[in-house]
């Protein structure tokens, strides 16, 4: 079965995406089922911006979390995963306010130019997504802990309590990606071509 979603949709429950988010987010997000926490990490609270040309993903799954910033507030998110992933056109932004001095951007970007940047064990906390997006195989409304074409629970920091909703499938393209995201984890993550710039002032990939 392939699916297959068109035009700039905004999935914040179904989201499907898997990009570093490196300077301002931690790496764990949480697992919420039936209201109750499954457990707890904490994060920065700093958002990410992040667009992507094309998104190859092998072995998806997705599930919905709650995350808890530094502060302790609470931030409801899509924990999208992938086993293996390419990526070209990458790239993410983060704009911080410094006191007394303004806004300060740190731009990444990489897989451009014929590279490719590629992740394994891949994690990513959203609450927005605009993309084109192709699914192969694709099983929506399973049980989180029935899941099975991602990446191994075990094999990573995240849990979620059995019974919780999630989806999954066997493959995954996405096309024209924008995305705002909170955290990220990876098993291992290569990033071919990369260029960091700091700059005063606001300088966002979209």
């Amino acid at each position: 079965m392939e699916s297959v979603a068109r035009g700039g949709t905004r999935w914040k429950r179904f989201a499907v995406v898997m990009v570093p988010s490196v300077a301002a987010t931690a790496a764990v997000g949480v697992a919420l089922a039936q209201g109750a926490l499954a457990a707890s990490f904490s994060i920065s609270g700093q958002q990410a911006k992040v667009s992507v040309d094309r998104l190859d993903g092998e072995g998806f799954v997705q599930y919905g979390t709650v995350n808890t910033t530094h502060d302790g507030k609470t931030i409801p998110v899509a924990v999208s995963a992938f086993k293996d992933a390419d990526l070209r056109g990458l790239c993410q932004s983060v704009v911080v306010p410094v006191p007394l001095f303004g806004d300060v951007s740190l731009k990444l970007t990489a897989g451009n130019n014929g590279k490719v940047v590629k992740a394994k064990n891949l994690y990513i906390d959203l609450d927005q997504l605009d993309a084109d997006a192709t699914f192969t195989n694709i099983n929506i409304g399973v049980a989180a802990g029935a899941a099975s074409k991602g990446p191994k629970v075990e094999e990573t920091v995240r849990k979620h309590a059995p019974g919780s909703f999630a989806q999954e499938a066997d493959k995954a393209v996405l096309t024209d990606v924008k995305q705002t995201s909170w955290a990220t984890s990876a098993g291992t993550f290569e990033l071919s071509g990369l260029s960091m710039k700091v700059a005063k002032g606001k300088n966002e990939c979209f």
